[in-house]
């Protein structure tokens, strides 16, 4: 079994604040013993608009607060999971990108976010990523790790069950989501959108996010969980707007006996769905 961590955090525009945090939850993520640690989407900064996103946005290779991360894993000898900006070739919008780092402090996957959040939702939020943001178009393959195959997501995915589906036949024990859920959102899906990627692909759910108020516009709901493959929670953080971690074991074992007492990949009925879905 592998111990692992998430953290749950409010970011703001202040990068070098931000990256000041996050570290400091690594560090004490790694004093309890985990081998792991994930971060929430945009955990560099939250701006108060698009232009200011643009501005702050920088290259992987040129970024403090990425080479900030890198240290600190190389350090603590621990691996990172964590939402960033990227700059695109786009001088008027950037990737949202989900980073994986390893223990060695070299990041070993990059994975660009596929489903961008455009809604307008009556009394709730009303946001068009795409007039920031160009979506990705690849799935990574799921990246072997000490905690298992890690399938990489960002927020919004969760709601596309074909992605977690496709990352699952491609051999994912551990299903990530790092996150920016709105209030509205995530006080009626988050939680049972969560589970219900766990329960039906059999696998862990690790969904890291942002919680609290960012700026006059901008309000993150929290509840940054670990799920198991039968849909149990086993960690979630506190409803705090300081940060917090929250720990839980990762048992591979545990995974394969429900999937071998319920093998729901062994009845689905690609004879009649396209690509298996």
């Amino acid at each position: 079994m592998s111990f692992v961590a998430i953290a749950q955090y409010c970011a703001s525009n202040l990068i070098t604040k931000n990256l000041k945090t996050c570290v400091e939850l690594l560090e004490k993520a790694s004093n309890y013993g985990a081998k792991m640690i994930f971060f929430p989407e945009a955990s560099d900064f939250i701006a108060k608009d698009s232009e200011e996103t643009l501005s702050l946005t920088l290259s992987i290779n040129n970024s403090p607060f990425v080479n900030g991360i890198k240290d600190a894993a190389l350090k603590k000898k621990m691996w990172v999971s964590i939402g960033i900006h990227e700059l695109s070739h786009d001088p008027k919008r950037i990737y949202n990108t989900h980073l994986l780092i390893d223990s060695q402090g070299s990041i070993i996957e990059t994975y660009r976010k596929l489903h961008l959040f455009d809604v307008n939702i009556k009394d709730g939020p009303n946001l068009l990523e795409s007039k920031y943001t160009i979506r990705g178009e690849k799935i990574c393959d799921p990246t072997p790790t000490p905690l298992g195959n890690l399938g990489l997501m960002v927020c919004y995915d969760l709601r596309f069950p074909e992605l977690s589906l496709e990352l699952r036949k491609k051999g994912a024990d551990i299903l990530t989501f790092p996150s920016v859920f709105t209030v509205k959102t995530g006080q009626a899906h988050w939680e049972v959108l969560l589970r219900a990627r766990a329960i039906e692909n059999q696998c862990y759910v690790i969904a890291s996010a942002q919680i609290g108020r960012h700026n006059e516009k901008r309000i993150s709901y929290g509840h940054a969980m670990i799920v198991d493959p039968w849909g149990t929670i086993l960690a979630r953080c506190p409803e705090t707007n300081e940060p917090s971690l929250a720990f839980a074991e990762i048992d591979l074992d545990r995974l394969k006996r429900i999937r071998t007492e319920i093998p729901v990949s062994n009845h689905r009925r690609t004879d009649l769905f396209e690509k298996g879905y």
